[in-house]
């Protein structure tokens, strides 16, 4: 990506842009000017798995393409910066021939459709996005449902239409989590993450441009588009590449879903938990290594709600479940003097779990499925720490025998009352 963005800098200096003292594009050349939405079926990587939307302008001497989509994986502080959701894209533009042969070497569908632009308004679109895409003004915040390759675009024709665009404004999915399990189907791994990190800010009713985040949607929703003057917004449709009917991986085998995972551990839970009733002790390794595990997925659900700056991060109904105080009875099972505190986590767990499940269908965050097996989990490990609490039932596996000042002690109690 950048060295896409590199020589496209090159290619812009040479003529793409205006330089100083130059005119911008009369309408004598906007007639012989088509501007043109690509629209390029999903692919393999995840990032790829709701398709990807650009601009072709082609005619005379020119076939360009703008690009929304361009990152730099080798920005300081990518990583960081992605999970805090302060990721920043780049409008490019650069020659057509440079954009296909990458959906062709991965058999992804790629089809353009005209727009039935003015002469006037291809102008305008052309002028602004030569600016945007200059190197000072090429940078947006990304955001993955609401600033992305296909709303930038949206927001572009509105500004360049003489007359107001009308899009079919029916509901297919009703919000974007819906609409973005439809897309992650194949992948159930990647949505139950997103389900885990994302908030109810995924969860409220949608307008039907709303859906349009999704290019796949936009394609279909534009192809009935018409301008408020009667134009159809779409006068020509053709396929550039068929590729494959669908580039994406394979689905995921129905033993390696989250969903049979959890079920698996929570059933495992419950046998652990049975097991320990039965004799008295607790499988120490097994509560700290569960309550470890949640912990830390609580840790990255902490920092998305209150340090993130994605909107759709908080508010978080899991962040009652799912935060740093399960660590606590992970680290303070293993010593005496700090059992209480694991006790105290205990009992606020069974609290919180407890309402969060009788509140949750009355609230309107949706979560994962796979997410109430492990809830459960959780009620049940706590439940089983807090009956086995007291000094005399409080006992490990593993657990060192008594001092010989104990037996003593004890023996001498044995004497006194056979006497």
């Amino acid at each position: 990506m950048l060295a896409i963005f590199v020589m496209t800098l090159s290619w812009l200096r040479s003529g793409a842009s205006p330089a100083p003292g130059r005119t911008m594009p009369s309408a004598d050349l906007s007639d012989r000017l088509t501007v043109s939405l690509i629209t390029c079926w999903p692919g393999s990587e995840v990032y790829e798995l709701c398709g990807h939307e650009a601009l072709r302008i082609r005619g005379e001497g020119i076939d360009s393409v703008w690009n929304y989509g361009v990152f730099d994986f080798n920005q300081k502080d990518f990583i960081y910066r992605f999970v805090k959701g302060e990721t920043d894209y780049m409008l490019v533009g650069y020659p057509f021939s440079w954009f296909m042969p990458e959906y062709i070497g991965k058999g992804r569908r790629v089809v353009e459709q005209d727009l039935n632009l003015t002469p006037e308004e291809t102008v305008r679109l052309r002028r602004l996005l030569q600016r945007e895409s200059l190197p000072d003004s090429c940078r947006y915040r990304y955001n993955y449902v609401k600033d992305n390759c296909a709303t930038r675009i949206l927001m572009r024709l509105d500004q360049a239409a003489g007359s107001r665009i009308l899009y079919d404004d029916s509901i297919h999915y009703g919000t974007f989590r819906q609409e973005m399990r439809h897309y992650h189907a194949n992948y159930p791994w990647y949505q139950f993450g997103i389900d885990l990190a994302l908030g109810s800010g995924l969860d409220y009713p949608l307008r039907g441009r709303e859906e349009m985040f999704v290019p796949m949607e936009m394609m279909r929703k534009a192809d009935g588009a018409k301008f408020a003057d009667g134009r159809p917004l779409v006068k020509a449709t053709r396929v550039l590449n068929a590729g494959v009917e669908d580039a994406t991986l394979g689905p995921t085998p129905v033993w390696l879903t989250p969903m049979t995972v959890s079920v698996s551990i929570a059933v495992l839970v419950i046998i652990l938990v049975v097991f320990d009733f039965i004799r008295r002790r607790l499988t120490r390794w097994a509560y700290s290594l569960f309550y470890f595990v949640i912990g830390l997925t609580g840790c990255v659900s902490f920092f998305l709600v209150f340090f993130s700056s994605h909107e759709a991060t908080s508010p978080n109904t899991l962040i009652v479940w799912l935060n740093p105080l399960q660590l606590v009875p992970a680290i303070c099972l293993w010593w005496r003097h700090t059992r209480p505190l694991a006790v105290a986590v205990a009992c606020y767990d069974i609290v919180a779990v407890a309402c969060m499940l009788i509140v949750w269908p009355f609230q309107h965050q949706s979560a994962n499925p796979a997410v109430f097996p492990m809830a459960v989990a959780t009620l049940l490990m706590s439940i089983s720490l807090i009956r086995l609490r007291s000094a005399d039932n409080f006992k490990f596996k593993g657990q060192l025998p008594s001092s010989p000042a104990r037996k003593r002690s004890a023996s001498g109690q044995k004497r006194y009352k056979r006497k």
